[in-house]
């Protein structure tokens, strides 16, 4: 092994993250939203307050070229719910970081991407690593790998899993945060692909019998018409957190009837309605969700199941895909750990007919948000979030930018390489 593929130092950096980590329970159990703030009991370990700032930690390898190459750990904006690792606090990473990280990475063969995430990420203590400390220095053994052999992230990534070089862009899917109105505006006014998220995560949001979010997804339909672009026809997806199961009940026949419905409202739009309902337990989440997906099918309507809660790991994924669990599953990068795993999860559901959604949170970085593109197009996934934050205009320039600038770089990369083809790019 040379000296060229190996890590020679390792520093960390402290950081933000876009947006804050809230504490769903208190939010679902009836916390008072005050301005920027939540006012009510915490209810999530880990949480001082119902809303906290995101905070990340920068990990950056010291190359043998002098090169420093990032990658950044965060949690996502509801840590510790259903299934998800607890509150992200950079106090204790960094103690793993020095203890278990730090020899490993020195140790590393930085020639291979997925043999280094092999190598790097062996279970310590008997446990896996926890998933930000994966998904941030996946990042970095991403970059430098791409670094080592002069090339995109996108191009590693087709290399390590015998994809040929992507030219279809992915479409971007917008989050609004609770400045709606203004943010599909905004979104609208761009053209983004598929809006508007919606955070539609408490009861006064949903309304009663849920009459408050239909009444908001037939304005966002009408308001494509007032002041899009002529012929603009973006996909609805709304997050719901739950609330249909929690306002109608954990029946599946009722629920796919309240999905059905308000795909009835929005005649000529694609619709996505992710998570909309919590049933508690993994096992419960997967035998409704199919049925809810089987219902929806029998009737031929428009609208489409996405899940996110109960639906974490590379291994939970995998079984929602092959349940037919749903028909857009949302691999949240932070929960599903290294990158490599999240590039596995797109070309799983791909196998498995299942549409795929390169997701994350707001809570996460530009940073992470970069790599996230690099491998949503690589995979050439259904959908991709713009991350982070809730601003809109910032997380469309972040990922839309990066897919462009990539998109352009492959290009060239095809023309020199495979004039007359479009072989798998071999490193």
């Amino acid at each position: 092994m040379t000296s060229r593929f190996k890590i020679k130092d390792v520093i960390l950096a402290r950081g933000n993250g876009s947006f804050f980590y809230d504490d769903q329970a208190a939010i679902r159990a009836g916390a008072v939203q005050d301005g920027a703030c939540y006012v009510g009991q915490v209810l999530t370990p880990g949480f001082t307050s119902i809303r906290m700032p995101s905070r990340s930690l920068s990990i950056g390898l010291v190359l043998a070229d002098d090169a420093i190459v990032w990658g950044d750990m965060m949690s996502v904006q509801y840590s510790g719910a259903a299934g998800r690792d607890p509150f992200f606090q950079p106090e204790a990473i960094e103690a793993l970081i020095a203890s278990v990280m730090v020899p490993r990475l020195l140790d590393a063969d930085m020639s291979g991407f997925l043999a280094a995430c092999a190598e790097v990420f062996a279970p310590h203590a008997g446990r896996r690593l926890p998933l930000a400390v994966e998904y941030g220095v996946s990042q970095a053994l991403l970059r430098a790998t791409a670094h080592v052999k002069g090339v995109t992230l996108a191009e590693i990534v087709c290399a390590e899993f015998s994809l040929p070089l992507p030219s279809r862009a992915v479409p971007i899917f917008a989050q609004s945060g609770d400045a709606r109105e203004i943010n599909v505006d905004k979104m609208i006014l761009k053209s983004v692909d598929i809006l508007p998220h919606g955070l539609i995560n408490s009861r006064e949001k949903f309304g009663p019998s849920g009459a408050t979010f239909r009444d908001f997804v037939k304005w966002v339909a009408n308001r494509t018409g007032e002041i899009g672009e002529a012929g603009y026809r973006p996909i609805l997806h709304f997050d719901v957190y739950g609330w249909i199961g929690l306002e109608i009940g954990l029946d599946a026949a009722r629920i796919a009837d309240f999905m059905a419905r308000v795909a009835d409202d929005v005649p000529g739009f694609g619709l996505h309605i992710e998570c909309p309902a919590d049933f508690g337990s993994m096992s419960a989440q997967l035998e409704a969700y199919a049925e809810i997906v089987r219902l929806l099918e029998a009737r031929g309507t428009n609208v489409k199941v996405v899940v996110d809660e109960r639906c974490n790991t590379l291994e939970d994924i995998k079984l929602f895909a092959e349940a037919k669990a749903a028909h857009l599953v949302q691999i949240k990068m932070p929960d599903v750990g290294s990158v490599a795993d999240t590039a596995r999860a797109v070309l799983l559901c791909k196998e498995q007919g299942v549409g795929a959604y390169v997701g994350g949170s707001c809570a996460e970085t530009d940073l992470s948000a970069r790599a996230a593109v690099h491998v949503a197009v690589a995979t050439q996934a259904d959908m991709m979030l713009a991350k982070p934050g809730m601003g809109v205009d910032e997380a469309i320039s972040i990922v839309g930018n990066e897919q462009s600038r990539l998109l352009a770089t492959l290009e060239y990369r095809r023309s020199r390489r495979f004039p007359k083809t479009n072989m798998a790019v071999s490193l």
